[in-house]
């Protein structure tokens, strides 16, 4: 049967209608409404198995879905450092605004694509230098049914955008081991390299500028695919979080 391209392309200005209206959120009813519209005029019939069209660099425009952010007067959002990956860089509580979220979706090997999350972000705390930076949380996927991925996180990434702020960006993020730790936090690593092979950071790159750590036992997920086109890509994870990304 073929699909009312009229339809799909009204239905999909709605849902960016209803997404300008409320700042983004993809729990608000009109928004959902929408997506519930779109989704049966997906022209994508097995999106988990579309390689060209899962191929892309996903710019995310419904609102981030970290835990704990805060939306700004201009319809940005603020979260601290730790919140953006999974406090693994110091200091964690570095007040952030995101810039912009991108999801770079290339084929690795096999069915096995990348899954990267990657934030683009500029520090508000006004006692420090402003500074642009990105935090990469890197991450693999692999299709396991026509709509399902199935998703695990490798490590992450903190780099700077500007290399001309190299000596504010290595005073700010260039101790990434706290100076002393408590039981609480010793027990807490160990767990986490027992529970994930999760292996913090040790030391900045000095010419880069690069901090990253690695999770060699990532717990897997599955995120399924509500809609592809050579467009847009909305999708839900199993905490039932929506995601809508657009195509660059």
């Amino acid at each position: 049967m073929a699909v009312d391209t009229g339809k799909y392309t009204a239905a999909k200005t709605a849902l960016r209608q209803a997404l300008a209206a409320c700042g983004g959120s993809t729990k608000d009813k009109a928004v959902l409404d929408a997506i519930e519209n779109l989704q049966p005029l997906n022209p994508t019939k097995a999106p988990a198995y579309s390689g060209t069209l899962l191929d892309s660099n996903w710019l995310l425009i419904s609102a981030p879905n970290f835990p704990g952010g805060e939306q700004l007067e201009d319809g940005k959002f603020a979260y601290t450092l730790g919140r953006l990956a999974f406090n693994m860089f110091q200091p964690t509580g570095l007040k952030l605004v995101i810039d912009r979220v991108l999801q770079p979706v290339l084929l690795l090997e096999g069915e096995q694509r990348s899954h990267d999350i990657v934030v683009e972000f500029t520090t508000i705390d006004e006692s420090l230098p402003k500074l642009a930076g990105i935090v990469r949380n890197q991450g693999v996927c692999h299709p396991v049914s026509d709509r399902l991925l199935q998703v695990k996180f490798t490590g992450g990434t903190l780099t700077p955008q500007n290399p001309n702020q190299m000596d504010d960006w290595q005073a700010v993020f260039g101790q990434q081991q706290p100076s002393q730790k408590s039981w609480q936090e010793k027990f807490k690593s160990a767990l986490f390299w027992l529970m994930f092979g999760l292996v913090p950071p040790q030391a900045m790159n000095p010419e880069t500028g690069e901090v990253c750590f690695t999770m060699q036992r990532s717990p897997k997920g599955r995120l399924e695919i509500l809609y592809l086109d050579d467009e847009l890509r909305i999708t839900r994870g199993e905490r039932g979080t929506v995601l809508v990304c657009e195509r660059q």
